[in-house]
């Protein structure tokens, strides 16, 4: 990154990163163009392997104002295996190396996971006297601890990785977090007093506006129907049969048929969708469409649902900005504290424990048979998007602190 004398640098890394023809979605690609479009000279340094995708990305040309470069990592086909761990410490390396050939920046802010090219730019920053910020996206090794969930074996086995995470933690001179659950975790290890900033992943409310104005022709909606819509990843995470069995046991009381709309897909699709069959559940699985198209169908849509296994370590996710804009009531099985917490505050749907999709039906037969509360709600969430989730006003923090 050729730096000039008069104008701030600042690099950012990230390994989970959009590229190239892919939707600039994300937060950091969002936060580089802030940056950018204020003059200060910024590179954003992502990985040649889509996580999305699972395979190699293609060099591309963009329009963008600010750099964005590709460094090599091997790649993997499973979320949990061995092998990914090796993917990530050889991204990680390739980062270090890269770091000794540029021109030193201002300040690096570097997204967390993963973890070793986090370790390699803090002991880079401290060598060099550079600022160094984190932004945590999610806890590791907490989130595989709750996949690989072996008592005692599972504690040995990731505590090299709680050390790693800790030395990372420890130099950050400033520590951003998508919530206050993930800054608590860092701010414990942290020697050097750092500020903290919560900024939840969110979205461009404009955009998702934008988008759930477009016609959409992926599904129907018959007159009498309601929709309860899930979006995001199906995996170890997400109970969709517990959503599954509520739509059922719901229907047998509802004045009012309701279709259980699924968008996104992961590992766990075909089962999920194999077991909704199983069980004649009125269920729809549309796989991964077009974010404006998710907009589309969750405006036509009268309830959502975040259905998360009981101890999951994710906390505020993306699924829980895209809900509140659609200004619509959420059913909630996460036991994430600081999100039960803002569905309570903000009085915008029904939390339930854990796998309990008798509760859960019993919610949705509520909501399906008032459609006040269902408005009154929905506006309650909608609120709560624009307070809490529109990046246009919650990331200009993160943009001015960087930009010091």
């Amino acid at each position: 990154m050729e730096k000039k004398a008069d104008n701030k640098s600042v690099l950012i890394i990230s390994n989970f990163c959009d590229y190239g023809n892919d939707q600039f979605n994300d937060r950091f690609n969002y936060i580089a163009h802030l940056l950018a479009q204020e003059g200060i000279q910024t590179e954003l340094l992502t990985s040649s392997f889509s996580h999305r995708n699972k395979k190699q990305r293609e060099k591309a040309v963009t329009s963008r104002q600010y750099q964005c470069n590709l460094l090599f990592e091997p790649g993997y086909k499973r979320n949990i295996s061995l092998r990914r761990f090796w993917s990530h410490y050889v991204w990680g390396k390739n980062v270090a190396k890269y770091l000794r050939t540029i021109r030193e920046p201002d300040v690096i802010y570097c997204a967390v996971p993963s973890l070793t090219a986090a370790r390699e730019a803090a002991k880079y920053c401290n060598k060099r006297g550079i600022r160094f910020a984190v932004d945590v996206q999610d806890l590791w090794p907490e989130a595989f601890k709750m996949v690989l969930n072996i008592p005692l074996i599972s504690q040995v086995l990731f505590f090299p990785f709680q050390k790693y995470a800790d030395s990372i933690y420890r130099k950050a001179d400033e520590i951003f977090a998508v919530s206050e659950t993930y800054a608590e975790r860092v701010r414990a290890v942290n020697q050097k007093q750092a500020k903290e900033y919560v900024a939840y992943i969110g979205t461009d409310l404009r955009e998702f506006d934008r988008g759930a104005k477009m016609p959409q022709s992926l599904l129907k909606k018959s007159d009498d129907e309601l929709w309860l819509t899930y979006c995001g990843t199906l995996a170890n995470s997400y109970d969709m049969k517990c959503a599954i069995d509520a739509v059922n046991i719901a229907n047998q009381d509802s004045r009012q048929p309701i279709k259980l709309v699924v968008m996104g897909d992961g590992p766990l699709m075909n089962e999920f969708e194999q077991y909704a069959k199983q069980v004649s559940a009125d269920a729809v699985f549309l796989g991964r469409v077009p974010y404006e198209i998710m907009c589309a169908i969750l405006a036509q849509s009268d309830f959502t649902i975040n259905p998360i296994v009981k101890g999951s370590a994710a906390s505020i996710i993306n699924k829980h900005a895209d809900y509140a804009a659609s200004g619509l009531p959420v059913i909630n099985t996460q036991d994430s504290k600081e999100y039960i917490a803002l569905v309570e505050q903000y009085q915008m749907g029904f939390n339930c424990a854990p796998g309990d999709s008798a509760a859960v039906a019993q919610k949705l037969v509520e909501l399906a048979s008032d459609e006040q509360q269902r408005v009154r709600m929905g506006k309650n969430a909608r609120r709560c998007a624009q307070e809490r989730f529109d990046r246009a006003h919650t990331y200009q923090k993160i943009k001015e602190v960087l930009a010091l």
